[in-house]
C-alpha cells in the first residue's frame, strides 16, 4: 500500500539566496513525480517558527512519513540525516536510509544534521514522534544547478519511491 508522505522545504534565510535548494527540489517534484504527495513550502527559517509550523501541517495532515529538507550549501550530493541533537540529547529515525541511498550516486546517509534550524526542527519532528507509528527523514539537497539538477532529482524521486513502499 501506497504511504502518505508529507514534503516540506524552507523559504530563503539570506539576503544573497534567490531562492532555497530545498523548496527548487519541490517545486521540480511537483512537476515530475507521479504519485500524491502533500507539500508545506517555504517554512519559515526560525527555531521557533519551522517546527511549529511544520508540525501542525503533520498534525492535521496524519502522514505515514515526513520528510523534511532542507537546503546545504556547501554538500554536493543529497544527504539523509540518521539524526538530530539538542544539547547532550540525540535522536535517530527509524528510517532505514542506508537502503533508501543503496545504490544512488548522488546521495549518501549523513550523521550531522548541522547546528542550524534543520536540525531543531528535525530534533522536534522526532521528539514528537517518539511514540507514534509515522516517522521522519531530514534530507540536505545542495544548491541545485545545471549540472546536477537532473542526477539529484532522479535520486531525490528514488528515495521517495522506497520510502513510500517500505
Amino acid at each position: 500500500m501506497q504511504k502518505n508522505i508529507l514534503l516540506t522545504s524552507f523559504t530563503t534565510w539570506k539576503t544573497c539566496h534567490v531562492t532555497n535548494s530545498s523548496d527548487d527540489m519541490l517545486g521540480h517534484v511537483i512537476n515530475s513525480y507521479n504519485k500524491p504527495l502533500h507539500y508545506l513550502h517555504k517554512v519559515p527559517v526560525d527555531h521557533e517558527l519551522a517546527p511549529k509550523k511544520v508540525l501542525e501541517k503533520f498534525i492535521k495532515l496524519k502522514p505515514d512519513i515526513l520528510v523534511c529538507c532542507g537546503m546545504a550549501e556547501k554538500r554536493k550530493m543529497l544527504n539523509l540525516e540518521s539524526r538530530a541533537r539538542s544539547g547532550e540529547k540525540t535522536l535517530e529515525t527509524d528510517v532505514d536510509l542506508k537502503n533508501l541511498a543503496k545504490g544512488l550516486a548522488m546521495t549518501r546517509v549523513s550523521h550531522d544534521a548541522g547546528k542550524f534550524v534543520c536540525n531543531t526542527l528535525y530534533f522536534s519532528v522526532l521528539n514528537y514522534l517518539k511514540n507514534q507509528s509515522q516517522s521522519c527523514i531530514f534530507v540536505h539537497v545542495p544548491v541545485l544547478t545545471s549540472d546536477n539538477l537532473e542526477p539529484i532529482k532522479s535520486n531525490f524521486i528514488s528515495v521517495l519511491d522506497r520510502i513510500s513502499e517500505n
